[in-house]
């Protein structure tokens, strides 16, 4: 895979950590192998080897190999970085498939779970370039998961919510979506002036005034899902439904958890997803 993070973001390249992934990068400058390292350290890839190519074709051309693990090397700003990613065993998993595992985000419990996220994205169905409005986004796992599904995805997150912005920013760093930009407001009024979107996610605060302002915004084959828990938030959902057609499910998902010495099922909230395409 080859990737560039010449004045970009280094943490974009996160997303590309894969077992037995090869990544050829085009730098930002001197630190950047050091950055790549540490992330590759922190997730369980400090055996990955990394290779340097400074000043290529130039007189002074040089090489650098080593293991994430324990780099060291000082080597001139311009270079291009070779990694062969290793994962130990404990390594996390990171697919850019969707669903990512719930304990890799920051959260406060209130997150849209992996299961219903995964179904929630294949919904959205992230595409190159395109733009998602996250109406609520919480921590930010959607649209973080959106970024990561497909190159150069851009995503704006609307939360009200202090708390949860920040949360939403560290997972973005985190999990190789710094590109999420977040917005401290409510819609409707917080969409006023953003770029049409290609997808958008209303994950809470459903009312029609707030449809009504991302139906109108969106582009013609936009993608629009949302997802309802509370009884109120259903009943507008399954009005809009009724006006505007489209697909309507009903998402119950339950995990396995510890009785005493047993093991028994525990079911999460259901979810109401509501999906359509504007056509």
């Amino acid at each position: 895979e080859t990737l560039t993070v010449h004045g970009r973001p280094v943490e974009q390249m996160i997303a590309f950590i894969q077992p037995m992934q090869r990544l050829l990068i085009l730098t930002t400058g001197a630190q950047t192998p050091a950055q790549i390292a540490g992330f590759l350290t922190k997730r369980g890839y400090g055996n990955s080897r990394m290779t340097v190519l400074a000043a290529m074709g130039g007189p002074d051309e040089a090489r650098f190999d080593g293991l994430a693990q324990s780099w060291a090397h000082i080597v001139p700003a311009f270079n291009t970085l070779a990694v062969e990613c290793i994962a130990a065993p404990d390594a996390a998993l990171m697919p850019r498939v969707p669903g990512l595992a719930d304990d890799l985000f920051q959260h406060d419990g209130t997150m849209t779970k992996q299961e219903v996220r995964a179904a929630t994205l294949a919904k959205l169905m992230p595409m190159r370039g395109a733009l998602l409005w996250d109406v609520g986004c919480g921590c930010g796992s959607v649209a973080v998961e959106w970024m990561r599904g497909a190159r150069y995805a851009r995503a704006v997150g609307i939360e009200p919510k202090a708390e949860r912005r920040v949360f939403a920013a560290a997972n973005a760093l985190a999990l190789g979506a710094p590109g999420l930009q977040i917005i401290d407001g409510e819609a409707p009024d917080a969409l006023a002036g953003l770029d049409a979107p290609d997808a958008i996610f209303i994950g809470g605060g459903l009312s029609r005034e707030v449809f009504a302002a991302c139906w109108d915004a969106l582009r013609p084959l936009g993608r629009l899902v949302v997802n309802a828990v509370t009884l109120e938030s259903e009943a507008v959902l399954l009005a809009l439904h009724a006006e505007y057609g489209g697909d309507l499910v009903k998402i119950a998902v339950s995990r396995v958890v510890p009785i005493g010495r047993l093991h028994g099922w525990r079911p999460l909230m259901p979810v109401t997803q509501w999906a359509l395409v504007k056509r």
